[in-house]
């Protein structure tokens, strides 16, 4: 990719980059909060599925500084990218991107990771028209959801945590793949300003523990109204000042 096809932009309020193409699919409030629903005090090994140029992932390792983080990406160029801010952040010792589609993961890494998370592809083949150049692999499943939830929770050891967002219109569907194999079920929904209807849920749970009853938590707002300014709560995100609030 030539270099004026890519920015250095300035995630966590400078504390980390992130070297994204100027055109295609770029990282925004989804990678953020996702990175922010991660458990600061996680201590082991760590994935994200579809890591992209790491939007998530990078802040990621900002914030769990005890763990170490395999990306897994299939886009090359998105790849080549990632590991471009694994070197300039300094995350080189306990960082690693595969280039690697998930749907052909080895079984060989069965029970492997203590974390692994995601913002997978949101729509389904032939549900939208055809997203922008560069821009398909993000948006389009090219690998049934069914299927990467189930590589998901088949690389995590048991107890090991799972977490992703994804539209709050696949919450079912979401919670009728993982709910026999996790427990531990948490929910919190993320509405675009108070008011209106979740567009986005992040989903966390733990693999192999009895289900027990699911937790829906309160949820958060992004902005403070319709065209308003982003909650103080989205501000601090932005900074690392704060993670999200599970209890």
């Amino acid at each position: 990719m030539a270099e004026g096809d890519v920015t250095e932009d300035a995630f966590l309020g400078g504390l980390v980059k992130v070297y994204q193409p100027r055109r295609g699919f770029r990282a925004g409030t989804d990678s953020v909060l996702l990175s922010a629903a991660l458990d600061p005090e996680m201590t082991g090994d760590a994935a994200e599925f579809g890591c992209g140029a790491g939007g998530a992932l990078l802040p990621a390792a900002y914030r769990l500084k005890k763990m170490r983080f395999t990306g897994y990406e299939r886009d090359a160029r998105l790849a080549g990218l990632a590991r471009l801010g694994v070197e300039a952040n300094g995350f080189g010792d306990r960082m690693s991107i595969e280039l690697q589609d998930v749907s052909e993961l080895s079984d060989a890494i069965e029970n492997r990771f203590d974390l692994c998370f995601s913002n997978p592809p949101f729509f389904r083949g032939g549900s939208i028209t055809s997203p922008g150049e560069g821009k398909a692999d993000a948006y389009l499943e090219t690998v049934p959801l069914k299927d990467w939830i189930g590589r998901m929770l088949h690389v995590l050891k048991p107890k090991g945590r799972f977490v992703m967002i994804h539209r709050a219109s696949e919450l079912a569907r979401i919670l009728s793949l993982i709910e026999r194999r996790t427990g531990q079920i948490e929910v919190l929904p993320v509405r675009s300003f108070p008011g209106e209807d979740a567009k986005r849920v992040i989903v966390r749970a733990r693999k192999g523990l009895r289900s027990g009853p699911m937790r829906l938590l309160a949820g958060i707002n992004i902005y403070t109204g319709k065209g308003g300014e982003r909650t103080e709560l989205l501000e601090r995100i932005a900074r690392s000042e704060a993670g999200l609030d599970w209890s």
